[in-house]
């Protein structure tokens, strides 16, 4: 979506009557239908009077072409200053450029990342030059009019408040590669942007190519199909087996057979392999040239997939993840604007009031949003009362827009062969449904025991970890967590304490929270359900905490509004016990269906500690 456009000339003209951020703005609300804030339409009034200067000092030709916040399409990611135009040797190019108002920064160990000051505390972004190169690398793979009709895109960085430093921490050593692809300019380099500039649209003519550029079909090049299929191709994680085979064909049929808007919804417990052949159906839709995202709500599980793809090269994670996206972006979305989406763990779609999330339901966006969309979906795993994904929502929607539904179901576990036996005993005995495994399963294929300490709880989750064993220790909210502005950023607060076992550990880190699962330095923080909910371990130490308690007079489990500390979680259930206690639950279970090879409780009430031992037999 273009927010501003308009030749060179046009462009120097409103900055120079003092209006461009007037113009922007009146596009902006059109297009957006909100007011920009304050610090917004500053920063337009501030840095465009610079680049105005730039374009006038370059003498390039007054019908280049000018772009400013240029939505890049299927994302909510916005291009600062795009010009456009023709090189001498007559090349149809473009030059996008990432406008900084910095005015110090310091270098970091972390690959094209940088800490500067926003909103007066310190943070850690991505390197100016990076940000630029990224969305060059996203246009480039995905919009059809680059890589088709030859449109040549080049990079920049202008900071034009920041003076160069004799030891310059944004050139440091472990930022070089980067600035060769995109050159950073400071406050003082006015002369070699504007010959870079010139460099490259110095002949003109740049209407057409913004045209070209908006104008361009949404869908992956061959040679970025062929990059993510050569890293999924070679991951065994990925191997689909029996059933999830037969699931995986029955999509990928459904999607080339479909002549009017298709709704598949892919249904299975925990264990089935849904992410498995969410995965390997969207990597071979990606193959068909389909225009197409997958969508995961959890941010974490999100971040993991990413990682695992590109083995946690940075590079290869910007560039993955502009096929990833989570659920909130397609409120405004226009109708059938996708070929597909993929949805897994589509249970935590939400509804109105979710966080930082502005429209009325996920699940309607998504079916709105695709001609075919694909849920991959378990009733079971919801959480919190703004989560609306359910089978029956789905197709309650798909009815409302005309859109054939499709199930597919995934039963049979791929776990070691105990695990199924184990989740059953989970349902029965932690009263979410009957089962036919309440007194237990073949226990030799799993390992499962409940300890009186959680102290021994760890001790047995750190060994495993020292026999190379993929571990972790999680919980339910049943403690409070500390808040970043409170000096709690990155795990250094033991929130999670029990003082008559003389235990105490910090929550999963706050500033790098997508990583924790897979990150081996954060094997002493506790995970959540949020950091945890998709994704496997070789083993799992779950502690139980007062949330979730028992009483021995009616034999049933019930939930301790006051114990439980998510906030969402508990919104408008305080006179809704039941309700309270099946999401708690499903926590739980949640918790306690992450472990592959084995699964070790602590609950810290005495009475549920009893009355699972005796349902054990411990």
């Amino acid at each position: 979506m273009i927010i501003y456009q308009n030749d060179a000339i046009g462009f120097r003209t409103a900055v120079d009557e003092n209006r461009i951020a007037d113009d922007i703005e009146l596009k902006f609300q059109s297009n957006y239908g909100r007011k920009v804030g304050d610090s917004e339409r500053d920063s337009w009034a501030k840095s465009l009077k610079y680049m105005e200067s730039i374009l006038r000092n370059s003498k390039v030709p007054d019908d280049c072409g000018v772009l400013i916040e240029y939505n890049i399409p299927s994302t909510n990611k916005r291009i600062d200053f795009i010009i456009s135009g023709y090189d001498q040797d007559g090349n149809a190019n473009f030059i996008i450029v990432e406008l900084k108002q910095w005015s110090v920064a310091n270098a970091t160990d972390k690959e094209d990342i940088v800490t500067t000051s926003i909103g007066k505390k310190v943070r850690e972004v991505a390197h100016p030059s990076y940000q630029a190169y990224s969305y060059v690398k996203y246009l480039s793979d995905m919009n059809e009019a680059i890589y088709k009709d030859n449109l040549k895109p080049y990079s920049c960085a202008y900071l034009h408040n920041y003076k160069r430093k004799n030891s310059e921490p944004l050139l440091f050593e472990q930022y070089k590669t980067i600035i060769e692809e995109t050159p950073i300019f400071f406050a003082k380099d006015t002369k070699k942007l504007e010959e870079f500039i010139n460099k490259y649209v110095g002949k003109g003519n740049g209407l057409d190519i913004l045209y070209q550029i908006e104008n361009g079909k949404i869908r992956p090049s061959k040679k970025f199909v062929e990059y993510v299929s050569e890293i999924f191709d070679g991951n065994k994680v990925y191997t689909l087996l029996d059933e999830q085979k037969v699931a995986y064909e029955s999509i990928i049929a459904c999607v080339k057979s479909a002549t009017a808007k298709t709704t598949i919804i892919v249904d299975g417990g925990p264990g089935t392999g849904k992410s498995v052949v969410a995965m390997n159906a969207f990597v071979e839709l990606l193959k068909r040239k389909k225009n197409l995202k997958f969508v995961a709500p959890n941010a974490s599980f999100r971040g993991v997939m990413i990682d695992m793809l590109s083995n946690n090269n940075k590079r290869s994670k910007k560039r993955l993840g502009a096929l990833f996206s989570g659920s909130a972006s397609f409120y405004d979305a226009k109708n059938d604007v996708f070929d597909v989406l993929v949805v897994d763990e589509a249970h935590r779609l939400k509804k109105k009031g979710a966080f930082m999330y502005k429209g009325e339901n996920q699940v309607e966006d998504v079916v709105k949003a695709s001609r075919i969309n694909v849920f991959f979906i378990d009733d079971n795993q919801r959480i919190r009362p703004e989560d609306v994904g359910t089978v029956a929502e789905i197709k309650s929607t798909a009815a409302k827009y005309k859109s054939e539904v499709v199930e597919v179901k995934l039963e049979a576990q791929f776990r070691c062969a105990g695990a199924e036996g184990f989740l059953n005993w989970v349902d029965h005995n932690l009263q979410i449904k009957e089962t036919a495994n309440f007194d237990g399963w073949d226990r030799d294929t799993f390992d499962f025991m409940i300890v009186d300490d959680p102290n021994i709880l760890l001790e047995k989750i750190n060994k495993k970890n020292e026999e190379g064993f993929k571990s972790r220790i999680l919980a339910g909210y049943a403690w409070p967590w500390t808040s970043e502005k409170n000096g709690n950023p990155n795990a250094e607060i033991d929130d999670v304490k029990m003082q008559e076992f003389d235990f105490s550990m910090p929550w999963n880190s706050r500033s790098t929270q997508s990583p924790w699962a897979i990150d081996d330095e954060k094997m002493n923080q506790i995970g959540c359900v949020h950091t945890s909910q998709g994704l496997e371990f070789d083993y799992v130490g779950v502690i139980i905490g007062n949330d979730l308690r028992h009483d021995p007079d009616t034999m049933k489990i019930y939930s301790s509004y006051d114990d439980y500390y998510d906030v969402m979680g508990k919104t408008g259930l305080k006179e809704k016990p039941e309700e309270l206690t099946y999401l708690i639950k499903n926590v739980y279970k949640v918790l306690m269906s992450r472990g592959m090879k084995g699964c070790y409780v602590f609950c810290r009430d005495k009475n549920l500690q009893d009355y699972l031992c005796n349902r054990f037999g411990k």
